[in-house]
């Protein structure tokens, strides 16, 4: 390690706060694809289970979306509540700072002919995919930007509240008792908003509405339920390597939310 910044206490110091960047970084880029990418690409994944056809529509916005759990499943183990939520806070900041770049992109000159009914630039003109993507990144932001915040305090409240109840013991209970509950509330916020307020989704107006929307919130669950099982091993494990590389014990450091 190089010479320590006036601002870092010690080289122990500087390591917690360069773990904590790390993991900061890898959530709130993970937030930024996934509201540029959105509902931009629906990846088919349906499968054959005994002969049945189980339908799987995956929003293609929703696969960095697992990271971002992980991460502050990490960040309420080793550093506790309060920075988990700021760094919720400053997701939710990101997002609107994201759809403020992506209004005034489409706002600044030259103003493209667009078509009445789609609100869209001709296929073959340069400039469509940017307002393709436009489109659907401020018609689905509301959605994403609710869902969000319902979803990451949910996590990180279930995640103290297993650590509490369990008196810090069974770590895989608050990793995946909190993530698969709050990724319940996202899919299910996400996806019938996008619907019903901002008609962003591929849906068959001439079929019910609702088995095809359930299509969508299941899929995406059923995706994040499986990192979430998956992601259980890597997260004893980092948390067994990084505690001991920042000298932490999360039990003993936070003892007082017991």
């Amino acid at each position: 390690m190089g010479k320590l910044h006036p601002i870092e206490a010690s080289a122990l110091h500087a390591r917690r706060e360069r773990v904590f960047l790390v993991l900061t970084g890898l959530f709130l880029g993970s937030m930024t694809m996934l509201n540029i990418l959105g509902v931009s690409r629906f990846i088919d994944l349906s499968f054959t289970v005994f002969g049945l056809q189980i339908p799987m529509a995956l929003a293609v916005g929703v696969l960095p979306y697992p990271i971002t759990f992980l991460c502050t499943d990490y960040i309420s183990e080793l550093y506790g509540r309060d920075r988990a939520n700021w760094v919720v806070v400053v997701g939710l900041i990101l997002n609107a700072y994201v759809v403020l770049f992506m209004w005034l992109g489409g706002s600044l000159p030259p103003t493209p002919e667009l078509d009445i009914v789609t609100g869209l630039p001709p296929t073959d003109a340069y400039d469509y995919a940017f307002f393709r993507m436009r489109f659907l990144t401020m018609g689905a932001v509301l959605a994403s930007m609710v869902a969000y915040m319902a979803a990451q305090f949910c996590d990180v409240y279930l995640f103290h509240f297993w650590k509490t109840l369990t008196k810090g013991r069974h770590l895989w209970l608050r990793n995946n008792g909190s993530t698969l509950v709050s990724q319940f509330v996202d899919s299910f916020a996400v996806i019938t908003i996008t619907h019903f307020y901002a008609g962003a989704l591929p849906v068959d107006a001439v079929n019910p509405i609702w088995p095809q929307l359930w299509v969508f919130i299941a899929s995406g669950y059923v995706f994040k339920l499986t990192i979430a099982l998956v992601d259980t091993v890597p997260f004893y494990i980092g948390v067994h390597y990084l505690s001991r590389y920042l000298e932490i014990d999360p039990n003993a450091e936070h003892e007082a939310e017991f």
